[in-house]
Formats: structure tokens, sequence, C-alpha cells
């Protein structure tokens, strides 16, 4: 009989797992996320919007299935960290598991409203029972549901970050600079989504928040993810 040390996943290969699979999502992210979303939104302005995805449908299909798949790579994501950092401190390393599966799974339902938004221009049942500003507003108020349960998850997802800088931080075999970088990007993903809430002039401000989320999130998930390819689980004990 196979003992249950011998099928257990080494640190070496969870940290391989989740690298790459953090690699594929920022390529899927970016595209579903600025190339699709964004180059099909016209912000303020339902009609065009409407008219945007009706006229480029597969566009708005190839950002769903890629949001599709970002959200089972970010459970298999927690999965790879919890087994990389447990040694660190086990109680962290769950609930930093926890966190990223509870942002994935807001993720998860807000796809429920880009399937609305696919069904609301392309389907003649609703054609039929809408007119043409009822279902450019629809989409526009499909698109802001989707957009608003994502930034929910997003304050999960920051805290994730967080406690996974912390495991960094008190680890001895990573840098601790990393750590440092992913507190900051946990940060401001959480500071943006409650500035979204309690700023009735956000579209003041959106621009900057964007950039210091991005900024801060690319350096310390993309150092993040190569260090679990090229470094994770080779010094740490399991």
């Amino acid at each position: 009989m196979t003992s249950r040390e011998e099928v257990r996943v080494s640190p070496r290969h969870a940290a391989l797992i989740g690298g790459v699979a953090y690699l594929v999502i920022f390529v899927l992210a970016i595209f579903a996320n600025f190339l699709a979303i964004e180059g099909l939104v016209e912000p303020g302005d339902a009609a065009a919007t409407a008219s945007n995805i009706m006229d480029s449908p597969n566009l708005l299909r190839g950002a769903l299935a890629s949001f599709i798949i970002v959200f089972v790579l970010d459970v298999i994501i927690a999965w790879a960290l919890y087994i990389v950092f447990r040694g660190v401190n086990a109680d962290v390393a769950l609930l930093s598991g926890w966190m990223r599966m509870v942002g994935a799974g807001l993720l998860g339902a807000s796809l429920i409203f880009l399937f609305l938004v696919l069904g609301m221009v392309g389907d003649a049942t609703y054609q039929g029972a809408f007119d043409q500003a009822q279902v450019d507003a629809q989409t526009m108020l499909f698109l802001d549901g989707f957009d608003f349960l994502w930034l929910t998850g997003l304050v999960c997802f920051g805290v994730h970050l967080i406690a996974v800088g912390y495991l960094v931080v008190r680890s001895a075999y990573v840098n601790r600079v990393l750590g440092y970088l992913l507190y900051l990007a946990g940060a401001a993903y959480i500071l943006d989504t409650l500035a979204n809430a309690l700023l009735a002039n956000y579209d003041d401000y959106e621009t900057l928040f964007l950039i210091v989320v991005a900024v801060s999130s690319i350096v310390a998930e993309l150092w993040l993810a190569l260090w679990l390819v090229f470094r994770g689980g080779k010094s740490e004990a399991v």
C-alpha cells in the first residue's frame, strides 16, 4: 500500500505549478480586462457600449472564457502557496489560501453578469421584450454589476497578498523586499475598492488609483510568480 507521505505534493512541485498558473493568469487577465472589456466599454455611453458588444460579441466571449480559467487557476495558486509557506506559519498560510479562494469565488460569481450581457445583446427573446434604449441600459447595468462584485472580491485578494507578504517576510528563504511589495499591493487593492465605495467623485482619482494598483501588483505578483517557478520550494522544510 502506498503511504500517505509518498503521495503528498512536495513544496517544489506545488511552487512550480502555482508559478506557471500565475504567469498564465497574467496573460489572460491583461487580455480579458484591459484589451477586451475596456476595449468594448465606453464609459458613460450605454448605447455605444451595447453597440460595440453587438459588433464584437466574440471579444466578450473570449474575455468571459479567460476569466473562467483565471477563476480556476486562482484556486490552484491558493493551494500551491499554502503548501509552499505552511512551514513558516500554517495558520497564516491557511488564512491566505482561504482569502484568495473567497476572492476567486466572487470573481466566478461576477461572471454571471457577463453571461447576462451576452444574452441581452444577442438573444432574440430579450431583443423582442425591450426597446433598444432598455437593452443599452441593462447591458451597462450588468457590466457595472460584474465590476462591483469583482471589486468586492479584490478586498479579499488584497488581504491574501498581505498575508503572503507576512509569510515572505517571516521566512528565511525569500527576499524580504518581496514581502513589503506584497504588503503594498494588497493595501492598494483594498484602498481602491474602499475608495470606489466611499468617494462620490472617485472618477476624479480613478487614474491615480489604477496606476498605484497596477504598478504595485504587477511588480510584486510577477516577482512572486517568477520566484515560485525558479526558486520556490527548494529550501523550505516540508
